[in-house]
């Protein structure tokens, strides 16, 4: 696996290099553009989990402990975490981005049966393990609910009402966009409050929470050491980012609203990065620190990374419901709202018995990659290469979307 993820990267990061320096002037115009914040909004909420709010506060001290990994030994643990989510690895993302806006229009790979079913399997998978990664951290985030270890039946029902309010949300874009930008607010919202909870709670806070966040310099100064994977806790996220990556690309690539390659390259991994760095900075202090989360601040948390996993969850429903032509249009908001939460309800439990793997995933995924590539040098490698800056193009229709003003 260490080696097919390794020859994925390797082939992700050539394709984006080549892509700024032969397209780097294309506009990308998707066939539901929005304004460039409404893009960041919804590209940051579907394009990121619960994880980022509920699992840092359980990482740094693994990351720091030496002895048993000394792999990251070349970072703080701050640094670390931040590799594992920022910066370089939404080039997946860009990549896709910009491969589903400009070139499947002309190549069609997508819509041949069998990749399209293979697209979709990832799609539905990747929903489930998104809603599964809730259920897994209820506990932590939630102590007063039951023990603080174990799953109990209220969890569950929190993450069936989520699963529910998702496919309720994945029947209208509006609501889609609405989510989205909302729940960057409360996000935003959230780094703020915690952040000055942070320094009113230690001498000299402010002075330290910037000296916490320039730890971060360490990731640029080693971003090279974040390529490969470090070990396999590593390569497990590495792989989650590609399973993410088709789909993320499919659904951003509607919105993407006139913005040449290289001010979209910018858009999604330099704005996106900003308040993650931030955030972890935040919880950075807190770790440090031996501040105390439990209450409030836990249940804060908690609340928004329920709506990222919503965000995420009714992108993607969206994604695969009008690739397989199982819309509200054709089946009925009833049928269609019974059918997706079923499904999402009995692929999570298959998560959480151990039956799927992520990992299997990102694997599928990496194998769309090349298979693409062949694709494109045996049957459209000519007209590829003729996109132009100046070219007149429309996003693939991927089932009737509704505009979003």
């Amino acid at each position: 696996m260490t080696a097919w993820l390794s020859a994925g990267i390797l082939f992700t990061f050539l394709a984006v290099a080549f892509i700024l320096v032969r397209w780097g002037s294309v506009r990308c115009i998707g066939n539901t553009p929005v304004r460039t914040l409404t893009f960041i909004a919804i590209l940051f909420t579907s394009g990121l989990d619960v994880g980022l709010i509920m699992f840092p506060l359980t990482e740094f001290a693994g990351y720091a402990d030496l002895s048993a990994s000394p792999e990251y030994g070349f970072a703080n643990p701050l640094a670390i975490e931040f590799g594992f989510w920022g910066f370089l690895i939404w080039a997946f993302y860009f990549l896709t981005c910009f491969y589903f806006c400009v070139i499947e229009p002309k190549v069609g790979f997508f819509e041949l049966p069998l990749v399209k079913f293979i697209n979709n399997l990832v799609i539905v998978g990747t929903c489930a393990f998104t809603a599964y990664l809730l259920l897994a951290n209820l506990p932590w985030y939630l102590p007063e609910v039951g023990d603080g270890e174990t799953i109990v039946a209220s969890f569950y029902l929190i993450v069936f009402v989520v699963i529910a309010i998702a496919v309720y949300s994945s029947t209208s874009l509006r609501y889609v966009r609405f989510l989205s930008v909302a729940t960057t607010l409360l996000f935003l919202g959230l780094i703020a409050v915690m952040g000055l909870g942070a320094m009113v709670s230690t001498e000299n806070g402010a002075v330290e929470m910037v000296k916490t966040a320039a730890l971060l310099g360490d990731y640029f100064g080693n971003i090279h050491q974040f390529v490969l994977p470090l070990n396999d806790y590593h390569e497990f996220y590495l792989l989650w980012w590609f399973a993410w990556s088709i789909m993320i690309g499919q659904f951003t690539s509607r919105f993407v609203g006139g913005l040449t390659t290289r001010q979209l390259f910018a858009a999604m991994l330099i704005v996106p990065s900003i308040p993650v760095g931030i955030w972890f900075s935040v919880l950075y202090y807190y770790h440090a620190n031996g501040l105390e989360t439990a209450g409030f601040y836990n249940l804060a948390m908690a609340l928004v990374g329920i709506t990222f996993v919503i965000n995420s969850l009714d992108s993607l429903v969206r994604l695969y419901t009008d690739n397989l032509n199982l819309t509200v249009a054709r089946l009925g908001k009833v049928k269609y709202l019974l059918g997706n939460i079923a499904a999402m309800s009995i692929l999570t439990m298959l998560f959480k018995l151990d039956f799927l793997e992520i990992q299997w995933v990102g694997a599928l995924v990496i194998g769309l990659f090349f298979a693409c590539f062949g694709y494109i040098l045996l049957t459209t490698l000519k007209p590829v290469m003729n996109i132009k800056a100046n070219d007149e193009k429309t996003a693939v229709d991927y089932g009737k979307i509704e505009l979003v003003n």
